[in-house]
């Protein structure tokens, strides 16, 4: 695989986990992921995604898509903390509870797939030598 498609593969998870992040946070509070006229669900992750894309360029994601530490760590701290003050600067709610959930949650989404990713790469390495 290509690097260039190792990125948008790496990208697409990304963006998947955050709209399974949103669409969780939706189903547990509001009980109905898409919302009214089925725009909730674009509307709670919005900001998340607009996070995840400026991490992406902070942390030149593209060059090691799977790197946990090297990647993950800052992908997931800028989607955090601009997803938040996104909400914050359109209304949306930021209490600390929901801070910390996110945080927790969206570390083990956006790290924890390329964590194991790296366990596997390693596992194959070491049976191929």
């Amino acid at each position: 695989m290509t690097i260039r498609r190792r990125a948008l593969l790496a990208l697409l998870v990304d963006v998947v986990f955050v709209v399974v992040f949103a669409g969780i946070g939706r189903a547990t509070h509001d009980g109905d992921v898409l919302g009214p006229g089925g725009s909730g669900l674009a509307t709670t992750a919005w900001p998340f995604l607009a996070g995840l894309l400026l991490g992406w360029v902070v942390s030149l994601a593209w060059r090691r898509p799977a790197a946990p530490a090297r990647t993950g760590l800052p992908v997931w701290a800028v989607t955090l903390v601009v997803g938040m003050l996104l909400r914050a600067l359109s209304g949306q709610g930021v209490a600390a509870a929901f801070i910390v959930v996110a945080g927790i949650t969206l570390l083990l989404f956006l790290v924890g797939w390329r964590g194991i990713a790296a366990l596997l790469a390693r596992r194959r390495v070491s049976r191929s030598a």
